[in-house]
């Protein structure tokens, strides 16, 4: 949570998106901030990934029916390491 807290502080129009569980790696949830910048961090199920976004005040989404925003994804490109 002091994460989540800290990563928000300063960031508006965040989103929540909970990634399931799979044979590699367990639920994690991932929080985008209106910018496209995000983070992620492991969480014990989607129970408690809801719970975390209710506490911090974002709305939550499953990303396998919403997909992840655009934004993410022009925010990895324009940061990507060459």
């Amino acid at each position: 949570m002091q994460h989540f807290r800290a990563f928000l502080a300063d960031k508006e129009g965040s989103e929540a998106f909970i990634e399931p569980a799979t044979r590699v790696t367990q639920t994690t949830l991932v929080v985008v901030a209106g910018t496209g910048e995000w983070t992620r961090r492991k969480v014990p199920d989607a129970a408690a990934a809801r719970k975390v976004g209710k506490d911090l005040g974002v709305p939550v989404f499953d990303v396998n029916l919403s997909g992840y925003p655009s934004r993410m994804r022009e925010w990895n490109e324009k940061h990507r390491q060459i």
